[in-house]
C-alpha cells in the first residue's frame, strides 16, 4: 500500500501541452476511426507526422472505452495510446463507466507493453461535452486507484489544456488526497 504522499508524487495534475510531454506514452482522446480529428486528436496527429495516420489505418478503429497503441513517431513520447471517450448524453447512458474504462484500459495497455510513464488529456471534456467536474473526479479516482494497485506505474500526468479544466482537475485531486 502506498501513502498519500507517494501517490501525490506519482499522480500529477498539470496545465500544459500534451504533445510536448516526454513520457513513455501520451493518450489520445481519439474518435472511433482513429484517423485524426479536432482538438487534442488533431494536435497529436499533426505533431507525430503522417506515419501515425498510416499506422492508425491498420488498427481498424476503436470502440468507446477501449484502447489501442501505436508508435509516437515525431513526438517526444515513444508511444500513443488511443482511446475513445463517451459523448455526453445526459449521464444516463453509461458515460461514467465508459470514461473510467478509457483510463483503466489505457493504463492496462501501457503496463502490458512495459511502459511506466503516461500522460492523459481531459478525455471527453472538449467536443464530446462531458461535464468537466464529473470527468475530473472519474479521471483522478480511476488513475489513483490504479496507481495504488500497480507499483510498476511510475508516474501518470493528467494534462489540462485550459485553466478552467486544470482548476476542476486540481479540485478533484485535492478531494482525493484529503480522503
Amino acid at each position: 500500500m502506498i501513502t498519500q504522499r507517494e501517490l501525490a508524487g506519482r499522480l500529477l495534475v498539470e496545465q500544459g501541452n500534451l504533445v510536448a510531454y516526454d513520457v513513455d506514452a501520451i493518450v489520445n482522446a481519439a474518435n472511433s476511426s482513429l484517423l485524426g480529428g479536432g482538438g487534442v486528436d488533431g494536435a497529436i496527429h499533426r505533431a507525430a507526422g503522417p506515419e501515425l495516420l498510416a499506422e492508425c489505418r491498420t488498427l481498424n478503429g476503436c470502440a468507446e472505452g477501449e484502447a489501442k497503441i501505436t508508435r509516437g513517431y515525431r513526438l517526444k513520447a515513444r508511444h500513443v495510446i488511443h482511446t475513445v471517450g463517451p459523448v455526453w448524453r445526459g449521464g444516463g447512458h453509461g458515460e461514467a463507466g465508459t470514461l473510467g474504462a478509457c483510463y483503466r484500459n489505457s493504463l492496462a495497455l501501457a503496463l502490458s507493453k512495459g511502459l511506466r510513464t503516461v500522460a492523459f488529456p481531459a478525455i471527453s471534456c472538449g467536443a464530446y461535452g462531458y461535464p468537466v467536474e464529473a470527468a475530473a473526479a472519474i479521471a483522478v479516482n480511476t488513475v489513483a486507484d490504479l496507481l495504488v494497485a500497480e507499483a510498476l506505474l511510475q508516474q501518470v500526468h493528467l494534462v489540462c489544456f485550459s485553466k478552467e479544466i486544470y482548476d476542476s482537475y486540481r479540485k478533484a485531486f485535492r478531494a482525493r488526497m484529503s480522503e
